[in-house]
């Protein structure tokens, strides 16, 4: 019941992400595989956009003094160590980054950034070559077997996780996350 109801809020998540990143036009249906193209390229925007603002000296910054509190690059080294993972599973390939903890190794803007984005091309084919047919499809997930589309709505559901949690490390230092920047601008944006 439990990964029922993590699958139901994934793609719950997903789908609300996705139709609010593109409009769709009225009466248009919106597939499984687009749904899941659409949502995995607004939390891409958003997580990069965010890795690219924060200022290189803040990359070891944190919101708070708990020890366990990830540094704002390792922040995003953590979502890169998951989405190698995650998408390795998906793509059925050997993880390239096995036995490779970027939140150790990554520590500067440069390497953040350019680690992040190695990441993400590496999940673009995942999600360009789902489609409806193959979103069904059983992929190994650790022990388990789980289908293709709910592999990567999960993969959605964290990176927005961690794109919320970066906003924090943004706002603490006075930063306006890139997606207010992009909402104020097409005259959607709220209070910064």
């Amino acid at each position: 019941m439990k990964r029922v109801m993590c699958l139901v809020s994934g793609l719950t998540l997903a789908v609300v992400s996705a139709s609010a990143q593109q409009p769709a036009a009225a009466g248009q249906k919106i597939g499984m595989a687009e749904s899941l193209q659409r949502g995995y390229a607004g939390v891409k925007a958003n997580l990069t956009g965010n890795a690219g603002k924060m200022p290189d000296a803040d990359y070891s910054s944190k919101p708070g003094p708990m020890p366990e509190i990830r540094t704002f690059g390792a922040l995003f080294m953590h979502v890169a160590n998951a989405q190698y993972g995650q998408c390795a599973a998906v793509k059925g390939v050997p993880n390239p980054n096995q036995g490779v903890d970027l939140e150790k190794t990554k520590v500067t803007k440069a390497d953040v950034v350019k680690a992040l984005a190695d990441s993400f091309a590496f999940c673009d084919d995942a999600f360009s070559s789902t489609t409806d047919e193959n979103a069904t499809q059983y992929v190994k997930a650790g022990r388990n077997e789980l289908p293709r589309a709910a592999a990567l709505f999960n993969l959605i559901a964290h990176d927005n996780e961690m794109f919320g949690t970066s906003n924090v490390y943004l706002r603490s230092k006075g930063i306006v996350p890139a997606s207010t920047e992009r909402m104020q601008g097409r005259g959607r944006g709220g209070n910064q």
